[in-house]
Formats: C-alpha cells, sequence, structure tokens
C-alpha cells in the first residue's frame, strides 16, 4: 500500500468514524423520551418539541457552519462541534426545567450537529480527495451514520437500562469529545481562487448559486427525501402497531432500514463515479415512489413491513452521493459546504413536515392513507424536478506542454 493510498484510507476510516459518531448520538436521543420525562415530569410533547426543534435548527445553521468549513476548513468547525456537543449533552443531564432542557437539546445541539454532521465531513473530504474517489468517499460518509445508529443507539439503550439515564448521558457527552482526534486528518485548505483565477467571495457563490434552476431543483428534491425520510422514521413504527403487529416489528423495521443504508449509500456512491448523477436521482425518488406504492397494496403483515423497509434502506440516503457531487460540478468546492448546507436545509424542512404532517393526518383522519397517498406523490415529484437538472462533466486536467 502506497503512502497516498494509506493517507486516503486514514482519511476515509476517520471521517467514516466521525459521521458515525456525530449521527449516532443524535439518533439516540429519543429513548431518553420515557425515563426523563418520567423523572421531571414533563409531558412527552414538550420533549418531543426540544428534539423536533434540534432538527429544524440543524438545517438552519447548517449553511453557517458551512461557510465557517470553507472558510476555515473542516477540521476547527468539526473540533469546535465535537465541543458543543458535550455541553449540550451535559446541559440535558443536568436540566432541571423544560425551558433549559429545551434550550440544550435544541438551539445548543442544533448547532453541534450542524458543525460536526455529514454536510462538513463530506465537503471535506471532496476537497481532499481526487475526483476518482468522491463518490466512493461520500457513500461511506454516508454509510457511517447508519453504522452510528447500529452502534450508538444499542449502546445507549444499554446504557440507560443499566446505570439509568444520567449517566448514559455523561457517556455519551463524553463519546462525543472522541470527534476532535478524529477530525485531526481533515485538515482541508480551502482554494482561494475561483477557476478563472479570481477569488469569488461567498456572496457572490450564493448569488450565483441561488440564480440558477438546478440549485432549486436540488433543494426542492432533498426537501421530499427529507419528507419520506422523517416520516418514516417517526411514524413507522405507530403504523405497525395501528396495523395490529407488535411493536418489536416497528422497531426492527427502523433497523433494516439502518442496515440496508449501508449497502444503498455504497453502491450510490460508486455509481456517482459511474453513471450520470441526473438520471441516478431519478431513478431512486422513482423507486421510492414504486416501493411505496407497492407496499400500500401489499397485506400489511410481517414479512411484508420487513421487506419494505430493506427496500427504502437501499435508497435511505442513497440520494446524498449524487446530490453533493451535482452540486460541487455546477458551484465548484470553493464554498461547497455552503451551497450544500443550503440545500440540505430543504431536506430538514422537509424532515420537519414528514414528522409533522404525519401526526396532524393521523388526528384528522383517523389513519395514515392520505399520508401515503402524499409520500408517493412526492416521489413522482422528485423525481420530474430532477430531470431538467445540469449535469456537466468533470473538468479535464490541462495537459502538459510537449
Amino acid at each position: 500500500m502506497t503512502s497516498r493510498t494509506g493517507s486516503a484510507v486514514l482519511l476515509m476510516g476517520c471521517a467514516v468514524m466521525c459521521a458515525a459518531l456525530a449521527m449516532g448520538l443524535r439518533a439516540a436521543f429519543g429513548l431518553f423520551l420515557p425515563p426523563m420525562t418520567a423523572a421531571h415530569g414533563w409531558t412527552a410533547s414538550g420533549f418531543a418539541f426540544a428534539i423536533a426543534l434540534q432538527v429544524l435548527l440543524n438545517g438552519v445553521f447548517q449553511p453557517i457552519c458551512g461557510q465557517m468549513a470553507d472558510r476555515f476548513g473542516g477540521r476547527p468547525v468539526l473540533m469546535g462541534g465535537a465541543v458543543l456537543y458535550a455541553i449540550g449533552i451535559l446541559g440535558m443531564a443536568f436540566s432541571e426545567s423544560l425551558g433549559a432542557f429545551t434550550f440544550f437539546a435544541g438551539p445548543v445541539l442544533g448547532f453541534a450537529v450542524s458543525a460536526a454532521g455529514m454536510p462538513v465531513i463530506i465537503a471535506s473530504l471532496t476537497r481532499l480527495l481526487p475526483e476518482s474517489k468522491r463518490g466512493l468517499a461520500v457513500g461511506l460518509g454516508t454509510a457511517g451514520t447508519s453504522f452510528g445508529q447500529f452502534l450508538v443507539v444499542p449502546a445507549a439503550g444499554f446504557g440507560i437500562g443499566g446505570m439509568g439515564w444520567e449517566w448514559t448521558l455523561l457517556a455519551m457527552a463524553a463519546v462525543a469529545l472522541l470527534m476532535i482526534p478524529l477530525a485531526l486528518p481533515l485538515a482541508d485548505t480551502p482554494p482561494r481562487k475561483a477557476a478563472g483565477g479570481t477569488e469569488e467571495a461567498a456572496g457572490a457563490a450564493l448569488r450565483r448559486a441561488l440564480r440558477t434552476p438546478t440549485f432549486w431543483f436540488l433543494f426542492f428534491g432533498f426537501f421530499v427525501c427529507g419528507l419520506h425520510l422523517s416520516f418514516l422514521t417517526v411514524h413507522l413504527p405507530g403504523f405497525a402497531v395501528f396495523c395490529g403487529l407488535p411493536v418489536s416489528v416497528g422497531a426492527g423495521a427502523l433497523g433494516l432500514i439502518g442496515l440496508f443504508n449501508v449497502a444503498g449509500s455504497l453502491v450510490s456512491g460508486e455509481l456517482t463515479q459511474r453513471w450520470r448523477r441526473r438520471e441516478l436521482l431519478v431513478i431512486i425518488y422513482a423507486a421510492r415512489g414504486v416501493v411505496m406504492a407497492v407496499f400500500m397494496m401489499a397485506p400489511k403483515t410481517t414479512t411484508t413491513i420487513l421487506v419494505f423497509s430493506a427496500a427504502m434502506g437501499l435508497l435511505w440516503l442513497s440520494t446524498v452521493p449524487p446530490t453533493v457531487a451535482l452540486v460541487a460540478r455546477n458551484f465548484g468546492t470553493r464554498w461547497l459546504a455552503t451551497i450544500f448546507g443550503l440545500v440540505f436545509l430543504g431536506h430538514q424542512i422537509g424532515g420537519f413536515a414528514g414528522a409533522w404532517l404525519g401526526g396532524v393526518v393521523l388526528d384528522r383522519t383517523g389513519s395514515y392513507d392520505l399520508m401515503w397517498s402524499i409520500q408517493i406523490g412526492a416521489a413522482a415529484y422528485a423525481a420530474l424536478i430532477h430531470m431538467p437538472i445540469r449535469d456537466p462533466a468533470p473538468p479535464q486536467p490541462a495537459s502538459a506542454p510537449a
């Protein structure tokens, strides 16, 4: 193994573990709802609002953290996010009032997740690696989020059962600090010159992106991705119970989604290097709609729900590698974290809508049927709006003089 290959392996390995910890810790917060509300006498809706606020603010803060990473590099932003992550979790552990808990779980951790999250990690990898390895790297970084879900969430569950929720939160705060050494290899130096040889300011890059139809197609396509993911994450376990199945079926369904997402993300990263990214996104969103339509027509048994979950897992975050590639191809890598952060904001707005709208539809109609129809229609919409996206070829290196 050459030193360059070894450096790339180390870089991608640290990035995957950093993404795994960042997303794994975040995914475990829902486990604390029963013990913390019982211990403090808080309402479940109050606890849930704090976590929902975190999701929404994660999207709002992401472009800000992205611009910081574009100016100073990913490493200091990730390290600062890790420290803030630990502070936020410690604040959750020691909060005596719901207001204090909401502050630490909402704004503090919302900013921390943005600073130490996948968009910043992926932007650093994209700048540090050659074009030929970017798709694989983004796929690995995306798969790392599911690996973290398998790594951290069960451990947190065992911790709550074995040593209590307070000590488990303290342990999670300590684990968050492990992202600091993992961020050390992500020492990307953002380029100071645009392709034409002159420096492009962040404001000029953003205005250029916002005037481009491709940006808005990606934004609203990612909105649909967030709509799908949050609806299934929040409501699929309840839907299984609504169909007369045990709670364990819903939990198993979410586990299968995470497991198959690892494979789906890696395959998508590889295909991003080989196929047109625009067509790949069209296929992914169209396939989601087909899978959901077939599921709605099938009898709701344990087998059908688990098969549906495996199929959706393959399509879960497979949208990320081609989306990142299209942002980089259309707008360059100088302000990649900033512009992708804005696209990611669309994802998180969609996530908030999916979680909230699913509950509204259930309350108003007594079933999820209308929400499933909305999800299928949204998949068709996302497939259509990706068709006119500009998908340029990668820039060719200048040939050496004869």
